[in-house]
């Protein structure tokens, strides 16, 4: 029986994502985003990035959908589109930290066995 929920279109469209976000800026710039709309100076702000490559980032994460444009004024805001992907991002987080640790306490396991 084929699993239709790993078709070679979602398989693509999800692999276009994580090679978006293997870029560690633009995580950085996911993350402080939150579920706040937030003006580019906030994001400069909170990432240390420069002004440029935060601009360069957002466009990038625009065009896929994983922010959104907000005109306030003179000023653009960026938002996640939906809170559902803040939730995501943490939880790959917290899964990393719980398989680091796991890995490192193997390892310091085999050490003790000699191994």
């Amino acid at each position: 029986m084929r699993n239709t929920a790993y078709d070679c279109g979602s398989i693509r469209a999800l692999g276009e994502i994580f090679k978006l976000l293997a870029e560690p800026n633009r995580l950085k710039i996911l993350c402080s985003l939150g579920l706040e709309c937030r003006p580019v100076s906030d994001v400069v702000e909170a990432t240390g990035l420069s002004q440029t490559n935060v601009s360069f980032h957002l466009r990038a994460l625009r065009e896929a959908g994983l922010v959104r444009p907000e005109r306030r004024g003179p000023f653009i805001y960026y938002c996640l589109p939906d809170p559902a992907l803040l939730k995501l991002l943490d939880d790959f987080r917290r899964w990393e930290s719980a398989r680091s640790i796991r890995a490192a306490g193997s390892a310091k396991r085999r050490r003790r066995a000699g191994g």
